[in-house]
């Protein structure tokens, strides 16, 4: 076991709080410890998949077709004891004006998510916490969504949490990809009322907090 908890994130939804837009914003975030749960797994299926003609990158669950979406599933639901899955859930219509703004939105609701994280992280080890995020979305406003992120984590978490936030594009880590198949899988759960792909990573699922549910930002 290393000296690190990893803690890798993902995001559903747009920045659109038009009618056009969809109904929710998720972030969800797979907590693990090395050696990585299911990345062999993964790394052989990317082989085979390679090896029977399909020059497969890396997984995207949007993207990926049915049978490979389903057999990355399988192999996610193999290996849930090793993770801690925690989503949290924006109902887009009830965030207030002033918050829209990506370089406010993204980094005020990451910041929610891991505060709730990072403390219970935290009190179960003395580890330091390595968060890594998909490259951030936005890219004209990148630098300052990144910016805002580190000023918004400084300031919402206690000054002895031991954590760093690096940005990776989500090809080159399967942790990545892992947060970006559960994430799918809750965001489509909220979006459409289809659980199908939520059921089979549930029993890691340690909360869903939809933050706007009573109006405030405690977290249950």
């Amino acid at each position: 076991m290393s000296g690190c908890v990893y803690v890798f994130l993902d995001e559903g939804g747009n920045f659109d709080f038009s009618v056009n837009g969809t109904k929710h914003f998720v972030i969800t975030s797979v907590t693990v410890s090395r050696p990585f749960p299911g990345h062999q797994k993964l790394d052989v299926y990317k082989h085979d998949l390679i090896e029977d003609g399909y020059p497969h990158e890396y997984f995207h669950c949007s993207e990926d077709n049915s049978h490979v979406r389903g057999k990355v599933f399988g192999i996610i639901a193999d290996h849930l004891g090793g993770m801690r899955i925690d989503s949290l859930i924006v109902e887009k219509c009830k965030t207030g004006p002033s918050l829209r703004e990506e370089s406010q939105f993204y980094p005020r609701m990451l910041g929610y998510l891991l505060k709730h994280v990072l403390e219970r992280i935290q009190a179960a080890n003395d580890r330091e916490i390595v968060v890594i995020t998909d490259t951030i979305p936005v890219q004209k406003k990148r630098r300052a969504i990144e910016k805002a992120v580190k000023v918004t984590l400084k300031e919402m978490l206690s000054a002895d949490t031991p954590f760093r936030v690096i940005h990776h594009q989500s090809r080159s880590h399967y942790g990545l990809q892992i947060a970006d198949y559960c994430n799918w899988a809750i965001f489509r759960k909220w979006e459409r009322g289809d659980s199908h792909f939520y059921d089979m990573i549930k029993s890691a699922v340690r909360s869903e907090f939809d933050i706007f549910r009573t109006g405030n930002t405690r977290y249950y």
